[in-house]
């Protein structure tokens, strides 16, 4: 049994939820990564999967397992890394979680990464900032890009690399318009609660933001429609006669989108800083020196504050 191979199908399973999905993600069938697992099992001497007819998580022995697959498949990358790497030509793959609203600066970083760095190979996953935080303490992510001011991140081990700062916008369909995005007038809070909304779910940090700053002007807010999806928030603004509140990063994602109202919010007015996160404690790989020098190179702090923040009429 490759043991390493057996950690990796595991970690698999677990981001994936399910054996089929896991499976083409490693590349391999479903049978072969179940015999692993099993093999796995009966290597170590104990029950790593709940099983019945489906996935259904790890057990309590399963999750030690898994701790311990993270640390060591982060260091067998590293290793790779160190050996296959010149500083000023790192070698290797580059895992970047980002929450979804930020997806879209996350991805123009990524290809920035590898435009500068050929030999990289960054992979971009949305995640909630729970995730996010849970996987750069458990080394299943290199870097995450998300909410810096949260409780959370400040009870945990990491580094900060600023990088913009999120304002916010509600914006509507005008029905008869074939024009591109346009920017209106300010509007209000407790003035934009009462139109139909469409809102991310409670578990997304973003709707704590969205419900207090409801709450600081005095507004209740009941959603038409609710999603954890950021492409089915913005599908509903062309699709129905409904609102959304949006970052600015995903309203300049849509400016090209014909016939769409954004007004900036205000009332208050909320600013939210968004960075990169980064261990303290682990010692960084190359492929991490080299994204961290541009996460903090003028040149792409320029291009993302252009891509997120303010717009103007």
């Amino acid at each position: 049994m490759n043991l390493l191979e057996a950690l990796r199908y595991l970690a698999a399973l677990d981001q994936h939820r399910h054996f089929g999905r896991a499976a083409m993600a490693c590349r391999i069938t479903q049978p072969a990564l179940s015999n692993a697992i099993r093999a796995l099992e009966t290597e170590l001497g104990v029950p790593v999967v709940r099983r019945s007819r489906q996935y259904e998580g790890l057990t309590a022995e399963g999750e030690v397992v898994l701790a311990h697959a993270h640390r060591l498949l982060r260091e067998a990358e590293a290793m790779r890394q160190e050996l296959h790497s010149r500083e000023e030509a790192p070698r290797g793959r580059l895992q970047i979680g980002a929450v979804p609203t930020a997806m879209t600066i996350a991805t123009r970083f990524a290809l920035r990464v590898r435009e500068r760095h050929g030999g990289l190979a960054p992979v971009v996953r949305s995640l909630s900032s729970q995730e996010i935080e849970a996987g750069i303490e458990n080394q299943s992510l290199d870097m995450g890009l998300g909410y810096t001011g949260r409780t959370e991140v400040g009870a945990r081990s990491l580094q900060i690399s600023p990088q913009y700062a999120e304002a916010y916008y509600v914006v509507r369909r005008m029905p008869g318009s074939s024009a591109a995005l346009s920017v209106g007038a300010p509007i209000g809070w407790r003035e934009a609660a009462a139109w139909p909304l469409t809102l991310l779910t409670p578990d997304m940090h973003n709707r704590a933001i969205v419900d207090q700053a409801f709450r600081e002007a005095g507004s209740a807010v009941e959603a038409t429609l609710e999603t954890n999806s950021v492409l089915a928030l913005v599908t509903a603004l062309t699709a129905g006669d409904v609102a959304a509140v949006l970052p600015g990063a995903l309203v300049r994602s849509v400016q090209h989108v014909t016939g769409l109202l954004a007004r900036p919010l205000v009332e208050p007015t909320v600013s939210t800083p968004i960075g990169f996160m980064t261990s303290k404690a682990e010692r960084a790989t190359p492929a991490l020196r080299a994204a961290l020098a541009i996460a903090q190179d003028p040149v792409w702090l320029e291009e993302a504050a252009s891509h997120s923040g303010s717009l103007h009429a």
